[in-house]
């Protein structure tokens, strides 16, 4: 692969969200209505940081999309895209689960499944490789990472100031632990699927054939 391959439109796009994800953890997490000058100030900027940052959240992981399909149509998929496109995702979850945490909205288990799961998905595809195999992707994992990611989203913001006040916060914060729910729950069947799919692999007979 030549250095020119790797300079495609998709890799820059993928390049640009891992290196805005420390804009998002500032966004989220620095103490901002510290610096207003006055009561007002402090107050507008505890309503306006949550919501900041779910809009920065938003749009880098929407980028994920953007990536696959400039890839895709421009016909320019690359190995180095392969490599830094799963793992731009990974970096990003991971840096809102673990802001969450920061913040107090987000119990620690949940970050540990969700991240525990990543690790053994990577493991098995890194065994799976160096013996020339690929396993197949389900429709689980990217249903799992489009409802982590409104999940994510909810947790965000189900405590700004303006939303505790309103009178939709009950409904806010059933719908962020719900969509979390469902997140966790397809975490699991995914990782399960994956453990299926590479049980050749990992030596337990043959593994499946049956594409995507």
């Amino acid at each position: 692969m030549t250095t020119e391959s790797i300079k495609t439109p998709a890799n820059v796009v993928t390049l640009v969200r891992i290196l805005l994800i420390p804009v998002f953890m500032v966004v989220v997490l620095a103490p901002w209505p510290q610096l207003a000058g006055d009561a007002a100030g402090r107050a507008a900027l505890l309503v306006v940081q949550p919501w900041a940052g779910a809009l920065t959240f938003a749009l880098l992981a929407a980028t994920d999309g953007l990536d696959g399909y400039l890839a895709r149509s421009r016909d320019e998929v690359t190995d180095f895209g392969k490599f830094l496109d799963p793992l731009a995702d990974k970096i990003l979850v991971a840096a809102a689960l673990l802001a969450l945490i920061e913040i107090g909205s987000l119990p620690s288990w949940i970050a540990l499944v969700i991240l525990a799961r990543e690790f053994i998905i990577s493991g098995l595809r890194m065994v799976a490789a160096t013996q020339g195999k690929v396993i197949a992707a389900s429709w689980y994992g990217k249903v799992k990472t489009f409802t982590t990611d409104i999940a994510l989203v909810l947790f965000i913001v189900k405590d700004a100031p303006n939303v505790l006040a309103s009178g939709i916060a009950s409904a806010v914060d059933i719908a962020a632990w719900v969509m979390m729910a469902a997140a966790l729950a397809l975490t699991v069947f995914s990782m399960v699927d994956y453990l299926v799919k590479s049980s050749e692999v990992l030596g337990f007979g043959s593994m499946p054939h049956d594409g995507e």
